[in-house]
């Protein structure tokens, strides 16, 4: 296995550091928030977006989705610890919910069941790997889990057409704006030297935990 991708916190001859450190809570705490806070622009700010694509192909309004997905592989790819995705993810939907949004407490729900969907990647590959096919492959499934909620919930009995359209674009756009721009986020915070406490700020730099 590719040494750059493992949590180098971890004591030689081991597998990664898996339990959350203070530290760990407070800037996963502080991620999530701020996300949760884009979370609100976003749900303003995609109207002007989601309306047109449905217009022109109903379903196609699920390539905004990623959006509201990105919460939960930022806070992973960060904290490289179980349980991170799906914390980042719920907490952002919560900051959503109590500010006030269209969705109320559902709002909360899909953070879950989102959160959940990226976090079942991460434990596939056993926290372990944090490369851009790994984030690509945990947004495209938060953006599976979001679609397959919306039609739950928002769209019940929508044709087959519709609900392939609005699948696929919800996975492309997880992956793409959750996935693959978290980890570009990522890389240029840890370039800063923000993220030295953290494994996934020393792999970029090259330096090692003193």
């Amino acid at each position: 296995m590719d040494q750059q991708y493992l949590d180098h916190t971890a004591a030689p001859g081991r597998g990664p550091a898996l339990r959350w450190r203070v530290v760990d809570i407070v800037v996963a705490s502080v991620l999530a928030v701020a996300a949760g806070l884009v979370f609100v622009f976003w749900n303003v700010a995609s109207n002007p977006l989601t309306e047109p694509l449905g217009a022109v192909l109903p379903g196609l309004q699920a390539l905004a989705g990623g959006g509201w997905l990105f919460a939960g592989v930022l806070t992973a790819l960060v904290i490289r610890k179980p349980g991170a995705a799906l914390y980042g993810e719920l907490v952002a939907a919560t900051v959503s919910a109590l500010v006030g949004n269209q969705w109320g407490v559902l709002t909360i729900e899909s953070g879950l069941v989102q959160g959940l969907g990226a976090e079942l990647v991460f434990a596939i590959f056993l926290y372990r790997r944090w490369n851009l096919p790994v984030a690509a492959l945990a947004g495209a499934a938060a953006g599976l889990a979001l679609a397959v909620n919306d039609l739950i919930f928002w769209y019940p009995g929508s044709t087959t057409a519709f609900a392939a359209i609005y699948t696929g674009s919800a996975v492309l756009s997880g992956a793409v704006l959750a996935g693959v721009l978290s980890w570009l986020v990522v890389r240029g915070l840890a370039k800063t030297g923000a993220l030295d406490r953290f494994a996934a700020g020393r792999v970029v730099s090259g330096r090692r935990p003193r």
